[in-house]
C-alpha cells in the first residue's frame, strides 16, 4: 500500500501560479496528477516516471510542468498562467504497472485531493 499526501492547493487569480506537491510513502512505476471539476469526470493532467520521463495533457501543455524529487519521494506539479477552467480538486496518483498512464483506472493509489480555485 502506498500513501499519497498532496499539498499546495489554494485560491489564485487567473494568470497566477501554484505548485502542488505529492509525497509518496513508497515507490511504484510512475505517478500522475488528475483533476476533477464539479459535475465532471476526473481528467488526466500529467504523469511522470521516477526516471523523469513525462507527459502532460494538451489542455495544460506549455503551462504546467511535472517533476520528481527522487530523494524525497515527492512529485510536483508547477502550474503557471492559470485559467478559470483549471479550477478543481487535484489528485495525486500512483501506478504499479509500467508505462505512463493517462486514464484514472490505470492508477492504483490515490491521495485525498487538494482544491485549486482560480478566480477572475
Amino acid at each position: 500500500q502506498v500513501q499519497l499526501v498532496e499539498s499546495g492547493g489554494g485560491l489564485v487569480q487567473a494568470g497566477g501560479s501554484l505548485r502542488l506537491s505529492c509525497a509518496a510513502s513508497g515507490r511504484t512505476s510512475s505517478m500522475g496528477w488528475f483533476r476533477q471539476a464539479p459535475g465532471r469526470e476526473r481528467e488526466f493532467v500529467a504523469a511522470i516516471k521516477w526516471s523523469g520521463a513525462s507527459t502532460v495533457a494538451d489542455s495544460v501543455k506549455g503551462r504546467f510542468t511535472i517533476s520528481v524529487d527522487n530523494a524525497k519521494n515527492t512529485v510536483y506539479l508547477q502550474m503557471n498562467s492559470l485559467k478559470l477552467e483549471d479550477t478543481g480538486v487535484y489528485y495525486c496518483s500512483s501506478r504499479r504497472q509500467m508505462g505512463l498512464g493517462t486514464i484514472a483506472s490505470q492508477y492504483d493509489y490515490w491521495g485525498q485531493g487538494t482544491q485549486v480555485t482560480v478566480s477572475s
